[in-house]
């Protein structure tokens, strides 16, 4: 919009420019004949006619870059209206979500408050009997105010569940339809909304005990558990589907290596694994998603993952990119010279770096 706002200022100033030389010039017409004739040239004479039609044609013209001059004024107008009033909208866009993200904080916050309410007055009554309290009592206290920490980090970046539901849900489809499938490091459940919405028997789990409260206050089927200890308590090929999104990010490449080959262990033949995760060969991504998340532990190329897939046995791996950042992307420029080709080419090579998807999905197949 600064490019059109920009471009449209340009326009009206140059017609600006071009009726103040034409009426200039019309000025310096008229003094010159009246100078010389006394305004003769309303007689009937032929050069005082000749001279006339000059002049007319001249006002004709000066009416033209009139008319010219409003409509560009008008342009500009209407666009710095229109900017305005967008900017307007998204401000209000900017507001409301804020507003949930911080009622969901609130949400949060109360349920933790009420867990450290009691976990307080079971230590207190330690104390109260001249007892040392241990040191696991005093960790209950401190872990749930870090899951708040991150839970609120995740309401206010993350997005709305509306949006995250809407990213998710292509992954349905991939599952056979009632199957059970496993959400690891689940969240706030949005695709377990999904899959239960959708007739599949789906389970959650998570290690950060606010995202489980929140699953649950939905319904959704969730405990709280370390992914590779709860994984392993599933039988042996008795799991069509295990799903993770933006979850592998955080783990080690020791950890990944080993939840990999257990969910190859865990999925049925045929079974289908999904990790969606932030893709490091765009550079957008890194910048702006990864490297806003101090819990991440490391970014994971999509070709270094369909490795690991593959070599824990699954075949079939697939690489689902998202949709490009398209709005973000360097524009290309007009022209169909050598020059301008080149330059678009560079672009272009620009923006497969700067702009790719900002996520990937890897699709394994247990055949």
């Amino acid at each position: 919009m600064r490019r059109t706002l920009e471009k449209l200022a340009q326009e009206r100033q140059e017609k600006e420019q071009a009726y103040a030389l034409k009426l200039d010039e019309i000025k310096k017409k008229i003094h010159s004949l009246d100078r010389a004739t006394g305004f003769s040239f309303l007689k009937k004479r032929s050069r005082d006619i000749a001279s006339a039609r000059d002049l007319m044609e001249d006002l004709a013209n000066l009416i033209d870059l009139q008319s010219s001059l409003m409509d560009a004024r008008d342009r500009e107008w209407d666009a710095l209206g229109s900017n305005h009033v967008g900017m307007i909208f998204k401000s209000m866009e900017w507001r409301v979500e804020k507003l949930a993200a911080l009622y969901e904080d609130v949400k949060a916050l109360m349920r933790t408050f009420l867990l450290l309410r009691e976990k307080l007055g079971q230590l207190l009554s330690v104390l109260e009997d001249k007892r040392l309290p241990e040191a696991t009592a005093v960790r209950e206290i401190l872990e749930p105010l870090e899951d708040w920490r991150y839970a609120g980090f995740e309401n206010r970046f993350r997005g709305s569940a509306e949006e995250v539901k809407s990213q998710l849900e292509a992954y349905i489809s991939y599952f056979p339809k009632g199957g059970k499938v496993v959400d690891l490091g689940c969240g706030r459940g949005e695709f377990l909304e999904l899959l239960r919405d959708n007739g599949f028997a789906a389970e959650g789990i998570d290690i950060n005990s606010q995202m489980v409260e929140a699953c649950l206050d939905k319904g959704l089927p969730c405990r709280k558990g370390d992914l590779l200890e709860g994984l392993s308590e599933w039988e042996d090929a008795s799991l069509d589907g295990i799903f993770s999104s933006q979850v592998i990010e955080h783990l080690t490449p020791s950890y990944l290596k080993k939840l990999a080959e257990l969910c190859f262990q865990k999925l049925a033949s045929p079974g289908t694994l999904i990790w969606e995760t932030i893709n490091p060969a765009s550079v957008f991504a890194l910048v702006q998603i990864y490297y806003l998340d101090l819990s991440h532990q490391k970014p994971v190329h999509p070709q270094a993952l369909k490795f690991m897939l593959e070599a824990a046995g699954f075949d079939d791996v697939e690489i689902k990119y998202s949709l490009s950042l398209e709005t973000e992307k360097l524009k290309n420029i007009p022209g169909a010279d050598e020059r301008t080709s080149i330059l678009n080419e560079n672009i272009d090579n620009l923006n497969e770096l700067l702009f790719a998807p900002p996520n990937y999905a890897a699709i394994a197949r247990r055949k």
